[in-house]
């Protein structure tokens, strides 16, 4: 099973190691592969460090893409994370 999502980081600070951290948490929790590209990059999502080097600002589009029993689950779940703005939109 695949699912694919795209959205957009709304947290000012964007994708540095807090969200990142939250994103691997979420996609160990799963058993679905997870990969998150933003641009022209593709990063294994179930690495803090990988995810880190993309970069990715406020307003910039991830797009998500798990394969696996549980990738619709997992889509979803960081989807609604990711536009919760991790947490850090007062």
């Amino acid at each position: 099973m695949e699912a694919r999502r795209d959205v957009r980081i709304v947290n000012p600070s964007g994708l540095h190691a807090r969200p990142s951290h939250s994103i691997v948490k979420l996609a160990l929790a799963h058993r679905s592969e997870l990969t998150v590209r933003c641009g022209e990059r593709a990063v294994n999502g179930r690495s803090i460090l990988d995810l880190m080097t993309l970069g990715a600002p406020c307003d910039a589009i991830l797009s998500l893409h798990a394969r696996g029993e549980d990738a619709e689950e997992l889509i979803s779940a960081l989807t609604r994370l990711i536009e919760s703005g991790f947490g850090e939109l007062s």
